[in-house]
């Protein structure tokens, strides 16, 4: 079993440097059309992952995987909002916010990998971290609902804090380097705002895991899965910022789909020992939350504020 985790972090870290390196050797901005590409082709990836899981592990371990991958995918995209915000703070330039994304990702799988590993064998050792992440997912999903997308200070980010007082970091962008050295200063080592930059998506991400990985876990308790559809759904939310960041405004109603997931997620795991709930009729109201909120977003778009004369 422990060649299949090494096969598959092989295979994802392949696409990223295949991406990095091929796709976009050179920092530039990606174009809509790329970036609706490169989503449509990771959405495919993660089709042909969940053919061949269901050749190796059955149709249930398939069915849980497409449950999973749409679950946290949708849970993720709510992240388009924050990155959009942190880029604008930090006036990210656009050709670099790729870099950013990438290194992001690449710690984003580690932290989740020990997450989902630490996750799911408290939760094999100790049953009632089950109704725990339930509880959590309902508030999670309760506070939502009420305060609306997820919102980010970059200034308080703690980690930034810190490495303010350690490094002194240049006043603008030096390419995409994070770290330079100041040949007047005895080579002085300096942080860069883009390593800031990259901390504040990291640290926000795992927040974000708080939420999206113990909804996971109520689909399913199957390590590998949780992890593939984790690996799959950051692969590529990286590449739907690109082709969505802009369009994700008008799904106004969207936030509120994710927050009645949330507390669906909390409550299936609240009455695990007392009801069981298909993973097809799982997938299906999964589908449905999202379907309504968008069409709902489309239906009733947000009215412009008049400009006053």
């Amino acid at each position: 079993m422990l060649y299949v985790w090494i096969l598959f972090n092989l295979f994802a870290l392949g696409l990223l440097v295949l991406d990095l390196r091929v796709f976009h050797r050179r920092g530039r901005v990606v174009p809509l059309r790329a970036a609706l590409g490169l989503s449509l082709l990771y959405v495919a990836l993660a089709a042909a992952f969940a053919v061949m899981l269901s050749l190796w592990q059955g149709h249930q371990a398939a069915l849980e995987f497409v449950t999973a991958y749409v679950l946290e995918l949708s849970l993720s995209a709510d992240n388009l909002f924050v990155f959009l915000v942190i880029f604008n703070y930090f006036a990210v330039p656009e050709d670099q916010q790729h870099r950013v994304l990438f290194w992001g990702v690449i710690a984003a799988l580690i932290l989740r990998g020990i997450f989902i590993g630490v996750g799911v064998g408290l939760i094999h050792r100790f049953h009632w971290l089950f109704y725990l992440f339930g509880a959590l997912l309902i508030y999670s999903g309760i506070r939502l609902c009420v305060t609306g997308a997820h919102k980010v200070d970059p200034a308080a980010n703690p980690l930034v804090r810190a490495l303010r007082r350690i490094l002194p970091v240049t006043s603008g962008f030096e390419g995409g380097r994070f770290f330079v050295c100041n040949p007047q200063e005895n080579s002085r080592l300096y942080a860069t705002p883009l390593l800031i930059v990259l901390l504040v998506i990291e640290t926000t991400d795992v927040l974000f895991a708080v939420d999206s990985i113990p909804a996971v876990l109520a689909i399913t308790l199957n390590a590998f899965v949780v992890y593939s559809a984790n690996v799959f759904a950051i692969l590529g939310l990286r590449t739907m910022y690109f082709a969505v960041a802009g369009l994700m405004k008008i799904f106004r109603f969207f936030h509120y789909g994710l927050a009645v997931l949330l507390v669906l997620m909390g409550l299936k795991m609240l009455t695990v020992d007392y009801y069981t709930i298909s993973t097809m009729l799982t997938l299906g109201v999964v589908a449905g939350v999202l379907a309504v909120s968008v069409v709902a977003s489309v239906a009733f778009p947000a009215k412009e504020k008049k400009i006053a004369d």
